[in-house]
Parts: C-alpha cells; structure tokens; sequence
C-alpha cells in the first residue's frame, strides 16, 4: 500500500528537514516548469532524487499494459525499454507485489539473478512501487550509493514518498499531455467547420444569386399574360404573382441578411415620405390580404405632417412587407390589419398591429432570430424564418429599433422605430 506524505517532522535532523523541503521545491518546479517535452521533466525529477539520495543510477518505469517501460533513466540508451510485467526481474517482482524491495548484496540474493558486465559499481539495490490511486503506476530504481556507503533500508522510506510526489508530476503531465491534444484536435475541427461555413455560404450565395434572373424572368412573363387574361383565370393568375412576389422577396431577404451580417450593404440613402412608403407597402400586400378574406387599414391621422426620412428606401420598404406578410399569414378570415405612423422628437415609429393568435411574451425577442417561427400553426406564407430576423438587421443598419408587444390570443403589434 502506498505511504503516508513525509512530514519534515519526522525527520529529527533540523538540517535534513530543510534539505528535504528544498527537494521537494525543486521537484514541484520542475514540474510546474515549461518544458516542451516530459522525458526532460522525467529526467530532471529522478536527477533531483538521486542527488538527494546520494545515488548515481536510476531510473523510473511506467507501467503500460502490462509491461515497466522506462521514462527516465541516467542510463540514456535504455529509455524506452520495455519489460514484461510477468518477468523474473527486480522491477516488475515490485510492480506485481506492490511492496518495495531492497537487496544488501545482490551478489548474494538468489531470488533475482543479475546480469552481469559491470551494470552495477556497487552491491546494494533499491526498487520501490509508485502508486496511484492505490493501484501500481509504475517503480523507481536506485543502484551504486556515492562515495563508500551502500544504499541502507532508511532510503526505502525516502524513496516511497519521493515517489508520491513523482506520481503527481506523471499525473499532472499525463493531464497537459491530454490537453495539449484535445486543443490540437479543437483547433483542427474548427478548422474544417470554418471551411465547411465558407463553403456552405459560398454555394448558398451562388444558389440565391442564380435563382433571381429565372424569378424575375416569371414576374416579367407573369405581369405580361395579366393584359391578357380574363374571367375565372385571372384569380389562378393572381395567385402564381403572389407566390412569385413571395419568393423574390425571400431571395431578397437572404442576400440582403448575407451582406449586413459580412458588413458589405451599402445603404443607398434618399429623402423618403414616410406616409407614401407605408402606402406603398400596404399596397404590395393587398392582393395576398384579399386572398384570406383580411381588411388592410391604412390609420392616417388627418393634418399631421411628418418629416421626411433619410433611408433606404428598398430595405425599408422589405421591412414593412414582411412584417405585413407575416401578419396576414398568423391572421384568420374577416380580421383586419392596421398599420399607422407615430411621430417623435427625433424619430418617426411606425405600428403594424394585427388580430392574429398573439405573441408569447416568452417569444418578443427569439422572433427574430433566424429560422423562428411565430408558433406551430402557420400557412405557406410564413417561410423560412428569415423575414423577422431580416427586419431586425435591416432596421438595425439604419440605427433604428424593432420589437413586438401583445400577448397570447390578442394580436400583436409590431413597432419600428427610425431616427430621423
């Protein structure tokens, strides 16, 4: 089992206590130090112990599936060998009983035979198990005491708890080791997931890009065949504009938030009238409100002159579309729409307000997000989620503000706000 940490108490040698102490400093800084590779640290650790134990050879082993392999040595040239656990060797008799063994004379000890050729300059032999978590980790060795003297059995205890300290050293090593590739393997995935976005948002651009000419061929062809159609089929005519109209929109839409998100829309500013741009939004929207059988309310306060606005025109006016279109998408038959326009000290804040399901106040804000959705219960005309979160964008660009308020099943009320 593995000993208990040495306290400097034990040690009645005030001299030796204060040696200990700066044995185990150099050991933790050699630790906490920055070296680019363990074997140095290793290295370093077990020169530290043995010049402490007055030792010239060692080594400290790891036990790996099975097999000691040496990690640190004075020896450089046996770093690195393995020996199998099972083997009749002093090391891994250690590592399978878990006890330390000290041999006065190993000339003399039966149990072990040693290879001979002068590995060793002296008699005595230490090996002491490192445990973690009360399981075997690995061992130290200590062979050829300096000077006259012999490794004695009071350097077991020494040894045993410099290998409790050891232990800590290969944990926290084996911990950074973990680290170091976990961030490497971090860093490549993000990687492949920045190139996999680019990639993705190149062919999403490329896709947006390619559909607007055959829409807008559709829209052209479409608005052609109205002078000519008649009757029962013009409401079918209607309905495939409306769904152009909807599409090129949503295209809009996408290319639009693209471009803000990567900070590359320009705002192409003009003096705009704010009563004739909610008009002409109102206006865009009619054909798809009659379709659901929904009244458009335009609440124009008479004699009130409003100030014109410096904005984009375009994107505005894809504002007050979609936030209209969504409306008459969550609205049922025989409700109506109203839009309005309020006017403020430095600001002009318009207000869509509809009869619609309502809005969780749990939802104000995630509306406009990409890809939300309003509830579970909508028509075609919602889309991909997009629109809120383009009006969010697009009004944000002008320095303006957007939000909802309402409740559950009483309508809500759209608000944007643009500076004047």
């Amino acid at each position: 089992m593995p000993m208990k940490a040495l306290s400097p108490h034990a040690v009645s040698d005030p001299e030796t206590a204060i040696r200990l102490l700066d044995t185990i400093l150099l050991i933790a800084d050699t630790m906490n130090s920055n070296e680019p590779q363990s074997q140095t640290k290793m290295d370093k650790i077990l020169s530290i112990v043995l010049d402490y134990l007055g030792a010239e050879q060692g080594s400290i082993m790891v036990l790996e599936r099975c097999k000691l392999v040496v990690c640190a040595a004075t020896r450089a040239e046996i770093i690195g060998m393995k020996q199998p656990l099972a083997a009749d060797m002093v090391a891994s008799w250690v590592a399978r009983q878990g006890e330390p063994l000290f041999i006065e004379d190993i000339s003399k000890d039966k149990r072990f035979p040693m290879r001979g050729g002068g590995t060793y300059k002296k008699n005595s032999l230490l090996c002491v198990p490192i445990f973690h978590k009360n399981k075997v980790a690995g061992t130290i060795n200590v062979t050829d005491k300096a000077g006259n003297r012999h490794l004695l059995k009071q350097d077991v205890q020494l040894l045993l708890h410099f290998s409790s300290i050891i232990i800590w050293g290969m944990v926290l090593e084996d911990l950074q080791n973990k680290l170091t590739k976990q961030r490497s393997t971090l860093r490549k995935r993000n990687k492949e997931l920045q190139r996999q976005q680019e990639l993705r948002s190149q062919l999403s651009s490329m896709l947006i890009h390619d559909l607007k000419t055959p829409l807008a061929e559709v829209v052209a062809n479409l608005d052609i065949l109205s002078y000519t159609i008649t009757g029962d089929n013009k409401e079918f005519l209607e309905g495939a504009q409306i769904g152009c109209d909807l599409a090129v929109r949503m295209v809009s839409n996408l290319v639009s938030i693209d471009k803000i998100s990567d900070g590359k829309q320009q705002l192409l500013r003009e003096n705009v009238n704010p009563h004739e741009l909610l008009t002409e939004a109102l206006s865009s929207i009619q054909a798809i409100a009659r379709l659901k059988d929904i009244t458009i309310v335009h609440n124009q306060e008479a004699g009130v002159d409003l100030p014109e606005l410096r904005i984009d025109r375009t994107l505005i006016l894809r504002v007050f579309q979609n936030i209209l279109a969504n409306a008459v998408s969550y609205s049922s038959a025989d409700t109506k729409i109203t839009a309005g326009i309020r006017p403020g000290d430095d600001h002009v804040l318009f207000m869509f307000i509809d009869e619609g399901p309502g809005i969780p106040s749990t939802m104000s804000e995630a509306i406009f997000d990409k890809y939300a959705r309003l509830s579970s219960q909508h028509d075609a005309l919602v889309g991909t989620g997009m629109g809120l979160h383009f009006c969010r964008l697009a009004v944000e660009l002008h320095n303006g503000r957007i939000w909802v308020e309402g409740s559950e099943g009483q309508g809500s009320c759209f608000f944007v706000e643009l500076p004047l």
